[in-house]
């Protein structure tokens, strides 16, 4: 079976056919359990009560009276929609059986380091066919269905956004400049302040014959990190101006 946490909580059969999950809780808790699962070691219940009934926090009443026989009733629940053997239990408490392969977050972290590698060896071509293959997983925010999103899936966005970034930067070693410009173009208005995707934004500009452009975006980002941070453009973006600008002037 496949485990989807990169958006709201799915299971899938071997067929793709995605299987019936029931209520909120129940995909939290199995959203859960898939994000410990690539450590062999059994989630204490308190973490998986934690986790599960993180809105315990501001809304109080939403605690259990008896939250480990609560989660005992859950972890059956989702046995039954999942087959027994799904979940282990033992002293230290429940683990979900499954490869790191067979959770969406997993198989993500595995392929975008695998592009990251290629990128850096020289391979454009198969590092943007496997960050594209990475990024295709998400279909939405990671860990969605956990009342508190908590850190983990800040780490995933995070990795999702460096992994979109490489990838970009793959198409761009590739030639496929005006191919990725309005991408670019979009990804640097969300994130003006993120100095190397501006600069990926300004040689894909140049890169498609618009170095009047390029300059003109150079000048917004100083002067945008001028006005926020108070400090200039840090040295790749300097660099890159110098050579937009002897590439403008007259022959």
């Amino acid at each position: 079976m496949r485990y989807l946490i990169l958006g709201p909580t799915e299971v899938r059969d071997t067929t793709g056919s995605p299987l019936p999950l029931g209520g909120q809780r129940l995909r939290s808790l199995l959203a859960a359990l898939a994000l410990h699962a690539e450590n062999p070691a059994p989630v204490p219940p308190e973490t998986l009560i934690g986790e599960v009934w993180a809105d315990a926090d501001s809304t109080p009443e939403a605690l259990p009276d008896n939250a480990p026989a609560a989660l005992q009733a859950l972890v059956g629940r989702l046995r039954r929609a999942l087959g027994k053997e799904a979940v282990q239990s033992g002293p230290g408490g429940y683990r979900l059986c499954a490869e790191p392969d067979d959770i969406d977050l997993f198989r993500f972290q595995r392929l975008a380091q695998e592009g990251e590698r290629a990128l850096e060896a020289g391979d454009p071509a198969t590092a943007a066919a496997t960050l594209r293959e990475a990024l295709a997983l998400w279909r939405g925010p990671a860990l969605a269905d956990l009342p508190d999103r908590t850190s983990a899936a800040a780490r995933a966005e995070g990795r999702r956004t460096a992994a979109l970034q490489r990838r970009l930067a793959a198409e761009l070693a590739l030639g496929r400049a005006a191919a990725i410009l309005p991408e670019l173009r979009e990804q640097a208005a969300e994130r003006p302040l993120d100095e190397p995707l501006q600069a990926l934004f300004l040689r894909a500009l140049r890169d498609s014959g618009r170095t009047a452009e390029a300059l003109t975006a150079y000048e917004a980002v100083r002067k945008d990190m001028a006005s926020r941070l108070g400090a200039d453009p840090g040295a790749e973006l300097r660099t890159l101006h110098a050579e937009l600008l002897s590439q403008s002037a007259p022959g």
